[in-house]
């Protein structure tokens, strides 16, 4: 498996959409990160009841949604289209009834395709579903072989791309969120979350293997986005929010350590960290997000991005059409301009680039880290540690160093209470010691135990 320790991009102006050092191809020609920026749609049911009664509802649904978003991509001439099926937890639970939308999926594109010359691709995501077990299991037992049995019979229906957001570690970083507790953030990420990566996603690529599928990545939404969307609440910081950004890296890199190809997960901003870690192709969200959920990085995560994503959107009625072709369309336009620019020149996209980055990266410290050259700085001094426990300490030292930077030469702005909050996490960062396994015996003090099974991350009380 790969190892990675230093930089694939340490030139800030090979850092850029659309381009990878390791391009993914597939075996219709669409190639992702040669030098061209994709939509990736992604889209769901409206508000409905997922049984055996209503899966021929759902079925016409998906066929209306795909075939309705890849006509209107061939009428805006589009030159390629990847969409993103994610499993509802009730088409995980019953593995088949996520393979038959797949099968539905790839089917009209494959008719698109053949009819248009469309070039297109399938990125399926089944559910973490170890979760529905209290306190969640992770490595075995009837929710982990529902979920195992969906990747395989998702990757025979039709699958070109694997991803999954898993939740090892969720149990305790939610509370560590809510409670401004450094300490649980990092064992949740550095410890936990990174430890049920590595066998997550040595079944994961075992099984892409098996069927010639691509293990594109995983995604850190459940942590660092559940902190992003109450950082917009302002239930929490937002330089909390940020650091918890740049602490998700190294958990995330581990899907890449175990085979993970790319490209990674549209909701997963901690692509750009992953890019210029393992020069692989990754998806993101902005603007077009807003279906979704808000956020202050409409504009920066176009920076370095290979496809271009809207997160997710209920098939439900709008003014213009259906809303994931209305998405669609949002998609295929702010790619055009992408494109456009890269074919002006690499000079012309890095003046694109650099304006969407400056449009953002002042108002807030969730758009600075995701700077190019933040990235590429904190990248480099994170990737050098040799563990993922390490990576997440120097990931929380050096971004906050950073931070505090940026308040100080006047590139962010900080109210009282988030230099309080900086101050505060400064200490607790500078107070982490560098031995794992004392850091798991103090940090072990601040677990509720009964939300946790510690055996199924190899950590004993």
């Amino acid at each position: 498996m790969p190892e990675y320790h230093s930089l694939s991009i340490n030139n800030l102006d090979d850092f850029i959409f659309g381009t990878s050092p390791h391009p993914i191809s597939l075996k219709n020609g669409l190639t992702i990160g040669g030098g061209t920026v994709y939509p990736e749609l992604n889209f769901t049911l409206p508000n409905m009841i997922v049984d055996a009664d209503s899966m021929p509802e759902v079925c016409i649904q998906y066929t209306q949604m795909v075939t309705d978003a890849s006509k209107r991509a061939v009428k805006l001439h589009a030159p390629g289209l990847v969409i993103e099926f994610e499993l509802l937890p009730d088409l995980t639970l019953t593995p088949e009834w996520g393979a038959e939308v797949v099968k539905i999926l790839k089917e009209v594109l494959n008719s698109m395709e053949n009819q248009f010359g469309l070039k297109t691709a399938l990125r399926v995501t089944p559910n973490d579903i170890r979760e529905f077990a209290r306190p969640p299991i992770m490595k075995n037992g009837e929710f982990v072989d529902k979920m195992f049995r969906c990747f395989h019979l998702c990757a025979e229906a039709g699958a070109d791309f694997f991803s999954i957001e898993s939740t090892g570690g969720k149990e305790i970083h939610d509370d560590a969120i809510l409670n401004g507790n450094l300490d649980l953030s990092v064992l949740g990420l550095g410890i936990l979350g990174s430890r049920d990566m590595v066998d997550l996603w040595n079944n994961i690529v075992d099984i892409s293997h098996q069927h010639g599928v691509i293990p594109a990545g995983d995604s850190a939404c459940g942590f660092a986005n559940t902190a992003m969307v109450l950082a917009e609440q302002r239930y929490i910081p937002k330089v909390w929010a940020a650091l918890i950004r740049v602490m998700s890296v190294p958990r995330s890199l581990v899907a890449f350590e175990q085979g993970a190809l790319g490209p990674s997960k549209d909701c997963a901003y901690e692509g750009p960290y992953l890019k210029a870690i393992t020069g692989y192709p990754i998806s993101l969200e902005g603007a077009e997000a807003a279906v979704a959920h808000l956020s202050p990085i409409g504009n920066i995560a176009k920076a370095v991005p290979d496809l271009w994503s809207n997160e997710s959107v209920n098939n439900v009625k709008l003014l213009g059409g259906m809303a994931p072709t209305v998405s669609l369309e949002q998609l295929v336009y702010a790619t055009r301009l992408m494109n456009t620019a890269s074919h002006h020149g690499k000079s012309s996209a890095i003046v694109l680039r650099d304006w969407l980055v400056e449009s953002d990266a002042k108002y807030d410290p969730q758009a600075y880290v995701l700077k190019p050259d933040v990235v590429l700085e904190l990248a480099k001094e994170i990737i050098q540690e040799p563990s993922a426990y390490l990576r997440t300490r120097k990931a929380a030292l050096v971004t906050l160093m950073k931070l505090r930077l940026a308040g100080e030469n006047g590139q962010l702005s900080y109210s009282k209470i988030e230099m309080r909050w900086l101050d505060r996490l400064s200490k607790k960062a500078d107070s982490l010691p560098e031995d794992e396994e004392e850091f798991i015996k103090t940090a072990l003090v601040d677990i509720d135990l009964s939300k946790i099974r510690l055996e199924e991350y190899g950590v004993l009380e």
